[in-house]
């Protein structure tokens, strides 16, 4: 029985992302051999899209699907205010028939998505 999914963030500067995502965004983690951190991730959705030629990335092996991170939130605008205050940038907002969308910039360079959704969500689903 499938029990969760684990996400995997490659980051060119893992050791600041990871202090980001633990205290910036305030995710809860365990620590596994001297700083190797894990995060709890609050309730999460998938949704599968089309991918253009080559769009995966190498893992033990095999080459697997690749992925795109975007946070939910429930007021974007208030969300990218109280990020600001803590120095951190995030792109100009962007409309889509699924919501609004922002790009937040990570410590090492990379972007993450932070999006409020106008969609039916499948996260109160059982």
């Amino acid at each position: 029985m499938i029990f969760g999914a684990h996400f995997l963030l490659y980051s060119k500067d893992p050791d600041a992302d990871r202090a980001f995502f633990h205290d910036v965004l305030g995710f809860r983690s365990v620590e596994l051999n001297g700083g190797w951190l894990i995060f709890a991730l609050p309730p999460a959705e998938l949704a599968v899209h089309p991918a253009g030629d080559n769009f995966v990335q190498s893992h033990a092996g095999q080459d697997l699907l690749g992925a795109i991170l975007y946070l939910m939130c429930d007021d974007l605008p208030a969300l990218v205010r109280s990020l600001e205050e803590k120095n951190v940038s995030c792109s100009a907002f962007q409309e889509a028939p699924w919501g609004t969308s922002t790009t937040v910039r990570l410590p090492s360079g990379g972007e993450i998505g932070l999006y409020q959704p106008t969609h039916p969500t499948a996260l109160g689903l059982r």
